[in-house]
């Protein structure tokens, strides 16, 4: 009998199944292209927990903030135009501030529940920075990593500008 009959056949490796690679270029194309709005959206919704861009008494919020409040809940830039207050009905009589109940302020639980969703807000925020910097600086995609990146930030500004 050969040698070469003796031994078990040896066949080339297996050809590595092509998916965890397209899944992995997939992400990194698509996370770039949406990571900027990921973070406006974080930055955004963390200020809205607190209703930092809506005015209350004794808070005007800076108009920044209140445009970027009515970005992510209107999808528009521009603070709408107030409309002019129409004059009370003659029939009903003014209230006065007195007149109102006091609202209660909010609950323990309401507190910390706003508390851990900035948290989250934080969280979100960082680990799509650390995304982005890992996209850009590693792997063989770099400069399409960056072209995404580009078109994340301008698609979201030239549709906010028409």
């Amino acid at each position: 009998m050969s040698e070469a009959a003796s031994r078990p056949s040896v066949r080339p490796p297996a050809r590595p199944i092509a998916w965890p690679l397209l899944v992995r270029q997939s992400h990194l194309w698509l996370g770039m292209l949406i990571a900027p709005s990921v973070l406006m959206f974080a930055f955004t919704g963390a200020l809205q927990i607190f209703r930092l861009q809506e005015a209350h008494p004794g808070y005007a919020p800076a108009p920044v903030v209140e445009r970027l409040g009515r970005l992510h809940k209107d999808q528009v830039f521009e603070v709408a135009k107030k409309r002019p207050e129409t004059p009370p009905a003659a029939a009903s009589p003014p209230r006065s501030a007195e007149a109102a109940p006091a609202r209660p302020g909010p609950t323990l639980s309401k507190r910390l529940l706003q508390w851990f969703f900035t948290l989250v807000s934080a969280g979100l925020f960082v680990s799509t920075l650390f995304g982005i910097w890992m996209g850009v600086t590693t792997g063989r995609w770099k400069v399409s990593a960056r072209w995404l990146l580009a078109a994340g930030v301008a698609v979201p500004v030239i549709l906010v500008l028409l």
